[in-house]
């Protein structure tokens, strides 16, 4: 489920913020990284659930229409499309989801004024008036319009931010990725018509685990190492959150011999324009590539299959 990108993002924060307490535990640390990886999933899961009470706003509404003394043409004969949606059926089907959100209380209960906010939101919106006036009935029809509320309704909500902060202060940093996973989720499903659950392979967690550790064990040394590879500045006075972050893109170049280092140096620049100064990334760019060509020349550095040394020989 989780991309390489947010896996080194999640060990990145757990290591940066250990680092600055007096005794970093390392075992408390890969239990940390661990935790913060369920948390992701338990998001997943919280979002897709919203679905069903999204359409149970709709049902209210339409039975309150329906008993009103002087009922509207509209309110007497209610559109029952998004009630009546195809996609919302299969989730509510879906005993797994259903018993992995009671149990960890992933519900939105709590959360009914900012459930029909958002119905109200949607269902002003141009693609839920599209979709409520279209004569195509489909699955597919159905699955699209999730689609597109996930990807306009939730990504910048002040008041569904409040609510994943309270809940886990590891949720709003992972918003977008698991909105990201839940559309493109979506899209599978639209052809197999089967939920999809989902699973962190074993791998990528160890994956994770080792950055973490064997970062954390060469953080002193590559710290020195950093300040030998400065000009004219003081490594004391280097933005702490960029020293980490080059500290663990020669770890991943040194430890993993099947990642190239052309990958490693890209996604640690990528992580450095989020976390760091508006300079970082050139910064971090230049330390690592050149940190990283001395050690392929030296031997320190080996990598496994074709091409794996792309970029960094082109400049021996």
């Amino acid at each position: 489920m989780l991309t390489r990108r947010l896996l080194r993002v999640k060990a990145f924060k757990v290591l940066f913020s250990n680092m600055a307490q007096e005794s970093p535990s390392i075992d408390n640390m890969k239990k940390e990284l661990r935790y913060s990886c369920e948390k992701t999933r338990e998001l997943y899961w919280f979002l897709l659930s919203i679905c069903k009470p999204l359409v149970n706003v709709a049902r209210e509404r339409i039975e309150a229409g329906k008993r009103k003394y002087k009922a509207t043409p509209e309110e007497a004969n209610p559109n029952y499309r998004f009630v009546n949606n195809s996609f919302v059926e299969l989730l509510s089907r879906d005993e797994e989801m259903d018993k992995f959100s009671k149990k960890r209380g992933l519900v939105w209960s709590d959360y009914d004024y900012t459930v029909k906010r958002i119905f109200r939101s949607i269902s002003a919106s141009d693609y839920y008036k599209e979709y409520m006036a279209s004569t195509e009935c489909s699955f597919e029809r159905d699955c699209n319009l999730f689609i597109d509320i996930f990807s306009n309704e939730f990504e910048d909500n002040e008041e569904l931010a409040g609510i994943l902060e309270e809940r886990s202060i590891y949720w709003l940093d992972d918003i977008t990725f698991v909105l990201d996973e839940i559309i493109r989720n979506i899209g599978v499903m639209r052809s197999t018509r089967r939920n999809i659950s989902p699973v962190q392979k074993e791998e990528d967690i160890q994956y994770a685990l080792q950055l973490l550790e064997e970062s954390f064990l060469r953080y002193q040394e590559y710290s020195a190492l950093i300040g030998e590879n400065i000009v004219n500045w003081d490594v004391d006075r280097l933005v702490s959150t960029d020293k980490t972050i080059i500290i663990m893109g020669i770890t991943e170049a040194v430890v993993f011999e099947t990642i190239p280092v052309k990958v490693t140096i890209n996604e640690y620049v990528e992580i450095s324009k989020y976390f760091g100064t508006p300079n970082s990334r050139i910064f971090v760019n230049g330390i690592l590539d050149s940190i990283i060509l001395k050690k392929l020349n030296e031997g320190e550095i080996v990598k496994k299959g074709r091409g794996l040394q792309e970029g960094s020989e082109q400049k021996k």
